[in-house]
């Protein structure tokens, strides 16, 4: 069932149009006709969409700039379609480099419904311009093969779609690529088509790597009703060093709390990088203008104090688990370094940011300088036995000063925070 929405205002009002906002902000990769979308966009109520896949339980980062962008747009006026891919879920969008592994439909009916939970936080559902979801699968899996090669399949050119990004990079690697996600393009573009009979659906925003997908959607609707309909596609984000962006420790960061916690959540953002810090603000927060400026102005001239990257990890950390999760991540992380009560955390947020550390599992009764070994904060039971004797070690924020001192769960869930000198952490967990 749809959730309640997220509280954000409404569009920055030093802003002529949401289209002028959006180009602003970044999110404006490539796109079909800027000076018709400009028009349409400040214009009466639209209904556009965006879709996502359930090719995993849980949306990540990258979704999120698309979610934000369905939310800005509806702030604007406008009636978003958010759409979870029961039917193309269980094809998959060809990758660069090798084809998907097939889920099997019980998976992917699952995790649709999760996906459906997740978007529809980030959406209102009241109101004249109210969100709807939709399913692919609704208007997919009726449809014999015959109807979709007679009535879908006979708009599209064969040399058009092998000049699709996706298709020909994995036309030219060792892997190729199957007849079932080469036609993926056909279902995308189907689906935009579907969304324009039943909804006047004329506006569809996905990532630029999705491009080759959004504009068979337009060709298609353009062959098959004689009318124009437009896409517009986001860069796909990096960091400033060229790296991938939406990591962490190399794995996704991902929206859902049980694969990626509040807490990493949070730390993820605090730690942007001072020349993608604005850039982020800009995508991912519903700050205005003249906020983010100032923002710019403090990392220009006080870059110490972090103050931007601050309010960056509060916003979109809030946006996504809610204003109580957040607190709790920056209670975790002051009561670690010291600056708070460990006592007064729970401990599920204790858990999570202890397992974002280097650490063991002991059982109680275990020497302090044996897990100081074995969360390698010392190389040897010696070093660790010098660090106690020069006052660098502490339990639980307390200092341990005898070298014969033991861990004992004290703390919620039965953990410990093991720490040496002022900076460098361990989590040691019950075993």
């Amino acid at each position: 069932m749809p959730q309640t929405p997220l509280k954000t205002q409404s569009n920055d009002p030093s802003f002529e149009d949401v289209w002028e906002e959006i180009v602003w902000r970044g999110l404006v990769h490539v796109s079909t006709d800027a000076a018709e979308l400009k028009t349409l966009l400040a214009g009466p109520p639209i209904t556009y969409y965006c879709g996502f896949d359930p090719t995993a339980p849980s949306l990540h980062l990258g979704n999120l700039v698309q979610l934000l962008l369905l939310r800005r747009i509806q702030l604007a006026g406008h009636k978003p379609l958010g759409l979870v891919g029961g039917s193309t879920g269980l094809i998959g969008d060809p990758r660069p480099t090798a084809e998907r592994t097939l889920n099997t439909p019980d998976t992917v009916a699952e995790w649709v419904g999760y996906l459906q939970a997740q978007v529809s936080r980030f959406l209102d559902f009241e109101g004249d311009n109210a969100a709807r979801l939709v399913n692919n699968l609704d208007w997919t899996a009726p449809l014999s093969a015959i109807d979709f090669l007679r009535d879908v399949g006979k708009y599209f050119r064969v040399g058009t779609m092998l000049k699709k990004d996706a298709v020909s990079a994995r036309l030219n690697s060792d892997a190729g690529i199957s007849y079932t996600e080469f036609s993926y393009q056909i279902l995308q573009g189907m689906d935009f088509l579907e969304l324009f009979r039943s909804y006047e659906c004329v506006l569809q925003t996905g990532g630029s790597d999705q491009w080759g997908n959004l504009t068979s959607g337009t060709d298609l609707i353009h062959k098959a009703e004689g009318k124009s309909a437009h896409a517009i596609g986001t860069p796909l984000i990096t960091n400033s060093d060229g790296s991938k962006f939406g990591k962490s420790e190399g794995n996704a960061v991902w929206l859902d709390p049980k694969l990626t916690s509040p807490y990493a959540f949070y730390q993820f953002w605090l730690n942007s990088d001072d020349a993608d810090v604005i850039a982020r603000l800009k995508i991912f927060t519903f700050l205005t203008r003249a906020e983010i400026e100032q923002l710019e102005e403090a990392v220009a001239s006080e870059p110490f104090r972090r103050e931007a990257q601050k309010r960056l990890a509060w916003e979109v950390t809030s946006l996504v688990h809610g204003a109580v999760a957040t607190d709790a991540a920056i209670a975790a992380s002051a009561a670690l370094f010291g600056q708070g009560e460990l006592e007064s955390l729970d401990a599920d947020t204790l858990a999570a940011a202890l397992r974002e550390l280097p650490n063991t599992a002991a059982p109680a009764g275990t020497l302090v300088t044996q897990l100081l070994v074995d969360t390698g904060l010392t190389s040897s039971l010696g070093e660790g036995r010098r660090a106690i004797s020069q006052g660098g070690v502490y339990l639980n924020n307390v200092k341990v000063t005898d070298d014969s001192a033991v861990f004992q769960p004290t703390l919620a869930g039965g953990v410990a925070v093991l720490r040496r000198g002022k900076k460098t952490l361990a989590g040691v967990f019950p075993a």
